[in-house]
């Protein structure tokens, strides 16, 4: 079993800043591409950026120029990093990975991580 776990939301001010990170636990062989989405309330998912294992980005045209996505393959773990947060960046930000492989020669596709609120209030 694997587990995308988040942290770093909360509550910031308009033009503030916040790290998201998202940990893979489990026995993993090799996590290939990952990403961020977010969900507002009332509104669908949407992508925010995507990082393949080889390090490739893209984003969303709502974020580029103030989000950066990042990761540490060593650690299983990737970031998004948002500055310059608007009101509506308020989302509850979610982690994906595409495939996972284990050591046991699992593969596990479209791994969710639980969610983690932001609020960009002033």
């Amino acid at each position: 079993q694997v587990q995308l776990v988040e942290s770093g939301g909360g509550l910031v001010q308009p033009g503030g800043s916040l790290r998201l990170s998202c940990a893979a636990s489990g026995s993993i062989f090799t996590i290939y591409a990952m990403g961020w989405y977010r969900q507002a309330p009332g509104k669908q998912r949407e992508l925010v950026a995507t990082i393949t294992s080889g390090g490739s980005t893209s984003y969303a045209d709502s974020v580029k120029g103030r989000f950066t996505i990042s990761r540490d393959n060593a650690k299983n773990t990737v970031y998004l990093e948002m500055n310059s947060l608007k009101p509506e960046d308020t989302a509850v930000y979610y982690c994906n990975a595409d495939r996972i492989a284990t050591l046991l020669g699992t593969q596990y596709l479209e791994v969710w991580g639980q969610g983690t609120l932001v609020t960009v209030s002033s």
